[in-house]
């Protein structure tokens, strides 16, 4: 069955439409999830043995230095950034239409501008501490960090209600429901995985009573340890082979489920060493029992050597990965290209506790975007026919307009 499932399941590439202002603000519409140009996907023959540059990095080069990667807002900065929420609040404009034209940022830009440099070719993470999420309302709170996003790429949808001001928070959904439940929207552990888009962020308002901490690890470290001890691993995960769920996220024509790799090679140019990009959520290939499994099965399910690959990648990821806690008024930037991340389950306060402070605790909230940082603009040649797009990645399901909720819906 499996070979004749990968013979009839093809790319299919939306036919081009004309944008709607009244419903794309800013001129944009997010591409959403496709696969891969199956002619670009490259074989595990062409992978190289040692991957090698600036993304290549062990969790003890950071671990006792985290000046190296986190950085304190100043007074200076912090009224940089509330005079730029101030003013774009006061223009009452719709939060999906924010750019680096209406919230600027005189000094910080150069800042955050390295930074994208960084996030796209350098190490891929980054921590901002001291936005001061207990003085400011969600409203200030969305805006100034969505302006500081948008210096970094362009937000894309990340689910099918549009939401690109996206809310990471316990919703008291069932996680054992994962054909139809998201574990963003629980109190679940989160397997090491990616997100649909070049670079996740995550602003911290309320930490939990215990547990929702955040792992990191270096896609690179992660590839050349998997070459040097399990190189049949990396082979199965650069394969083609392997179905991704969208549980139901999807515009009217497309398929449920995504054919794919987990490692991909970054498309050539002349004189170039593509680097290995990564795509992969576990929970998205656990999920599609109701299409791999039973008489009428349209997939083919797990292999054996599939299940071995997603065990020994958990290891390793674990165990070479940096640990980190984040505190009301972080923001933790990931790049999904070449990081890889999870999450401890976690408890929330209970009804009735105060905080550190002596106010109400606040259940663990963290506001999250996905951006993109396209082909278009220096970011990774990937195999996927949007590269080039402003808002390649995300989850666009029809004409779904944008939307920024202030909190979880």
């Amino acid at each position: 069955m499996s070979s004749t499932v990968l013979e009839t399941v093809t790319s299919s590439v939306p036919p081009t439409k004309p944008i709607d202002l009244t419903k794309f603000p800013d001129g944009f519409k997010t591409s959403g999830q496709h696969p891969p140009v199956y002619s670009q996907v490259r074989p595990y023959a062409d992978f190289p043995k040692v991957h090698t540059g600036p993304t290549v990095w062990k969790a003890d080069d950071y671990r006792d230095h985290p000046e190296l990667w986190t950085h304190q807002f100043d007074a200076d900065e912090i009224r940089e950034i509330s005079t730029a929420a101030d003013n774009f609040i006061a223009q009452d404009l719709p939060l999906t239409g924010i750019s680096k034209s209406n919230f600027v940022l005189p000094n910080l830009s150069k800042r955050l501008e390295a930074l994208r440099r960084d996030l796209i070719d350098g190490k891929g993470f980054y921590l901002f501490k001291g936005i001061p999420v207990r003085q400011w309302d969600l409203r200030k709170c969305a805006t100034a960090y969505m302006g500081l996003g948008t210096y970094l790429g362009y937000f894309v949808s990340q689910n099918g209600r549009g939401h690109v001001l996206g809310h990471v928070k316990d919703l008291g959904e069932d996680p054992t429901k994962t054909d139809r439940v998201r574990i963003y929207r629980t109190n679940a552990r989160q397997y090491f995985h990616t997100d649909g888009s070049d670079i996740v962020g995550l602003l911290c308002i309320a930490k939990s009573l215990s547990g929702g901490e955040s792992d990191i690890s270096s896609t690179h470290h992660v590839f050349n340890v998997l070459q040097e001890r399990h190189p049949d691993v990396v082979q199965t995960l650069c394969e083609p082979t392997w179905y991704f769920d969208r549980k139901g996220e999807l515009s009217e024509g497309e398929e449920q489920w995504i054919r794919g790799s987990i490692f991909y090679l970054e498309n050539d140019r002349a004189g170039d060493n593509p680097r290995v990009y990564a795509r992969f959520d576990p929970m998205n290939v656990t999920s599609l029992s109701r299409f791999n499994s039973g008489p009428n099965a349209v997939i083919p399910p797990l292999s054996d050597k599939q299940k071995y690959a997603m065990e020994i990648f958990e290891k390793t990821c674990a165990e070479l990965s940096l640990h980190m806690i984040l505190a009301p008024g972080d923001i933790q930037f990931v790049s999904n290209s070449h990081v890889f991340h999870a999450r401890t389950a976690y408890t929330d306060h209970p009804p009735g506790a105060v905080d550190e402070d002596g106010q109400p605790a606040r259940r663990r909230h963290l506001m999250r975007l996905w951006l993109s940082a396209p082909e278009s603009e220096g970011g990774w040649r990937l195999p996927y026919h949007d590269s080039l797009e402003k808002k390649r990645g995300g989850i666009q399901v029809n004409d779904q307009p944008p939307i920024c909720p202030l909190d979880a819906e």
